[in-house]
């Protein structure tokens, strides 16, 4: 039996493996994509995993996007850890793989690739795959700007959650409130602290 569990691991992880890639062969780019537009704050409306109990609700700590921004052909996420008082701003910049659209980077040790699915720049249907200690994980975002979004953009939505039978997660904003996309030039560091005190004003 122990001779056995060699390649029976080595077909499980091929099948993982193989499994991942044909999900990703069915998630679609979005045509023509322009990643200077999708610049600025949004919102997260709507999350989805394909792993349930991804995020607890009931843990303190919580992560949430706050805004994407562009540097050169790269593009970076910008998020924020809330929470017990703590507040704290984390980058995570991608680079462009060749296909439209599509970004790939890594972050303490684990790698992700990312995929612009449809957007109208005012909407954006965003597909993350995290790939870490040879487990992969798959996330599905609805940002907006503002909360109250386009209906017709839930449903496209919730056509990808039903058709890759994901289980929804909980969704955690920096602020609920929220004006006008903030497309302006703010230094990162300058942008975290004004992040910071409209989620915890003094």
């Amino acid at each position: 039996m122990v001779l056995q569990r060699g390649p029976l691991l080595l077909l499980t992880l091929s099948l993982g493996l193989a499994s991942a890639q044909k999900t990703l062969d069915e998630v679609p780019v979005q045509p023509g994509f322009n990643a200077h537009k999708v610049e600025g704050r949004w919102l997260t409306t709507q999350l989805a995993a394909s792993r349930a109990h991804l995020v607890s609700p009931a843990d303190p700590l919580r992560l949430g996007l706050h805004s994407i921004w562009t540097r050169d052909e790269d593009v970076e996420f910008v998020f924020f850890w809330t929470g017990e008082g703590v507040c704290k701003g984390v980058n995570v910049t991608v680079h462009p793989t060749g296909l439209q659209g599509q970004f790939q980077g890594s972050r303490e040790g684990a790698s992700m690739l990312v995929r612009f699915v449809s957007t109208d720049y005012s909407h954006l249907i965003l597909y993350v795959r995290l790939e870490d200690a040879g487990e992969t994980t798959s996330l599905w975002a609805l940002l907006a700007r503002r909360m109250l979004g386009d209906p017709t953009w839930l449903g496209k939505y919730l056509g990808y959650v039903a058709r890759f039978q994901l289980q929804k997660a909980p969704v955690f904003n920096l602020d609920g409130r929220h004006g006008p996309p903030d497309t302006s030039p703010t230094p990162r560091l300058l942008r975290w602290g004004l992040a910071c005190q409209a989620w915890n004003p003094q």
